[in-house]
């Protein structure tokens, strides 16, 4: 009633959607309560579809077992986080759906998830995937190319296998863990970065630091929440849920007619310990699903 830029300002302040001035028509007022309402709707429909997302992505996590269990509910506890998460785990585990259900359950999820292999590219052209470099940073370099980090903008970046990173380069990551910035190759420029960061390793990482094979301020530095991820043969009981699970995704993308698998058939592959884990698992159930004939039942013979 007493219309004023100082009362104006001090409304939206205290967080009001707008400001009437009076008098009013009535027509104004309903349009800007028809958009207030649409706002808080978006809210509230971004809330659930977050929520959404995250029960679709822990649901990626297949098992009912108590190990699997406490997995999920700490994914729950720490995915809406900017905390430095460090997946432990044998190979075939399913580290990096851990690390998606992390990113998808967090307010970055509709940022970009740029997963790296830290152990498949060779030491010299690890930093520039990472890092970037700059044009003529070194032979073949004939323009400047953004790393990974860089790429992930302020979504998340997954280094996997990070235990495989040589000495040299784990002094260069954690500069840019510690300083939020970094260099491209070649470059001088500091490049303010706010990814957060998710590593993952099937190495024991206690035992790389006493050997000297891993820095250890590295080491505290991404291992602030731990999630370890249980072998296959720890949790025997999941084994018969991923089997069925498996051939029916299977059988759909290879346009195969399963009828199903026997008791018998799921007791035996419960009774084996696949070293390879859900990945070995996962390939041998494809493997059984090409070869069988249509309108068949998956049995032991």
């Amino acid at each position: 009633g007493y219309a004023s830029i100082e009362t104006a300002v001090e409304a939206m302040r205290a967080g009001a959607f707008t400001y009437l001035k009076k008098p009013f028509v009535s027509a104004e007022l309903l349009v800007t309560l028809e958009k207030a309402y649409e706002l808080v709707s978006l809210k509230s429909e971004n809330v659930n579809l977050k929520k959404e997302m995250q029960q679709t992505c822990t649901g990626a996590i297949l098992g009912t077992s108590p190990e699997i269990q406490k997995v999920k509910e700490l994914i729950e506890k720490v995915a809406d986080t900017d905390t430095t998460v460090l997946i432990l785990g044998e190979s075939g585990t399913g580290k990096e759906l851990v690390a998606r259900a992390l990113h998808y359950g967090s307010s970055r999820s509709g940022k970009p998830f740029v997963p790296i292999n830290c152990g498949a590219i060779p030491e010299d052209l690890l930093e520039s995937e990472l890092f970037g470099h700059e044009k003529g940073a070194f032979t073949g370099a004939v323009a400047t190319k953004i790393g990974r980090f860089e790429a992930a903008g302020h979504g998340t970046i997954f280094l996997d296998e990070i235990g495989d990173m040589s000495p040299g380069l784990q002094v260069k990551l954690l500069r840019v863990l510690q300083e939020k910035q970094l260099e491209r190759v070649g470059g001088i420029t500091h490049i303010k970065i706010d990814a957060r960061v998710v590593a993952a390793t099937n190495q024991d990482m206690e035992l790389a630091v006493e050997e000297k094979r891993f820095r250890k301020d590295l080491y505290y530095r991404l291992n602030v929440i731990p999630v370890f991820m249980p072998s296959l043969r720890k949790r025997k009981e999941d084994v018969p849920v991923l089997a069925k699970e498996f051939l029916a995704r299977i059988a759909e993308k290879k346009k195969k007619n399963i009828r199903g698998i026997t008791g018998e058939a799921l007791d035996m592959l419960g009774a084996y310990d696949w070293p390879g884990n859900v990945r070995e698992l996962e390939n041998f159930m494809e493997r059984v699903i090409v070869l069988k004939d249509d309108d068949s039942v998956i049995t032991t013979r």
